[in-house]
């Protein structure tokens, strides 16, 4: 009797970027200094087709990347078995510290987060700077350099397991 082969649930590059797109927090494991795993969830944003996120450069994940550079993140949906999705990126993190940058970041994250006001919204110059720019040079930004991606989609199952 032949067994047939589990279904490919793996996403293509257009639906892992569509997903990545649409997700909305970002799990981020860095190596402590013990060799522990620290793991934070953070709001993220799209840059020409890799994960950015920024943090405090005195916090403890940037303090991480910034002695081994090696990330896993992670981005997960759904509530049923029969719907889960995720994107799981083994790479490592490329820190900017450029204000400029920094401050774009905080722009990107406020059009797609609630994070000035009661919805997000996008920024004028003026009105970003008002906002973050205290903000800008205390902070670095991490763009995710891909070595590994592993994607599922269990609705391409269709019910079958």
């Amino acid at each position: 009797m032949a067994v047939m082969a589990r279904k490919d649930i793996t996403m293509t590059d257009d639906e892992m970027q569509a997903f990545l797109a649409e997700g909305h927090t970002l799990q981020v494991a860095t190596i402590g200094k013990t060799g522990a795993p620290h793991l934070a969830p953070l709001w993220y944003v799209m840059d020409q087709g890799k994960v950015v996120f920024r943090s405090f450069t005195k916090s403890q994940k940037i303090v991480n990347l910034q002695r081994d550079p090696r990330l896993t993140v992670l981005v997960e949906s759904g509530l049923e078995y029969a719907e889960l999705r995720g994107v799981m990126i083994e790479g490592e993190g490329r820190l900017v510290t450029d204000r400029d940058y920094v401050l774009d970041i905080y722009g990107r994250l406020a059009a797609r987060y609630t994070m000035v006001g009661d919805a997000p919204m996008e920024l004028d110059p003026e009105a970003l700077e008002a906002a973050f720019g205290r903000y800008a040079e205390k902070n670095t930004a991490v763009v995710v350099e891909p070595k590994r991606i592993v994607s599922w989609d269990h609705r391409k199952l269709a019910g079958v397991y």
